[in-house]
């Protein structure tokens, strides 16, 4: 394998195992088997890889990450839509118990108005409502005559 300066697999692996060293502070003889692998890795043969491997691997991360934007867009998000289902229901169950509770309480107007007008005696005979302006005219308050005031002082 070519090593293309400090951006390489290699030297980023060593910095990332360097790294692990100091801050992992494994003991004795965690530190000389860490460093009898290393040793060991280190001596293996670079094993040989086609001259258009990385091309083959950037097609199969592409192809991997296009399946899973396709699995993602055409499954069920239960997690994003039982929230949202179990709002809108809350929410229809509420309309419909409003509208239940309007229509009693309309319900129960109209009877009592039906009530009151069928508690209403029938109306009275034509003949006793023959004099009825002139009752109307007896029971209004009378005006305060003013030439008959004038007169009388």
């Amino acid at each position: 394998m070519e090593n293309n300066g400090p951006y390489s697999t290699e030297s980023l692996w060593r910095r990332n195992t360097s790294g692990l060293r100091s801050s992992a502070k494994p003991s004795a003889a965690g530190w000389e088997i860490e460093s009898q692998l290393t040793d060991a890795l280190t001596r293996l043969p670079d094993s040989a890889v086609p001259s258009n491997f990385k091309s083959r691997v950037m097609a199969a991360l592409e192809l991997e990450v296009e399946q899973a934007d396709r699995s993602r867009s055409w499954t069920w998000n239960w997690r994003w839509l039982m929230p949202r289902v179990a709002f809108a229901a809350a929410l229809f169950f509420i309309g419909l118990a409003l509208q239940h509770q309007a229509t009693v309480s309309q319900r129960t107007a109209m009877v009592k108005n039906l009530a009151s007008v069928a508690s209403v005696r029938a109306l009275p005979n034509v003949d006793i409502l023959e004099n009825l302006d002139a009752i109307q005219r007896m029971s209004q308050s009378g005006r305060a005559d003013g030439e008959l005031l004038a007169v009388l002082q």
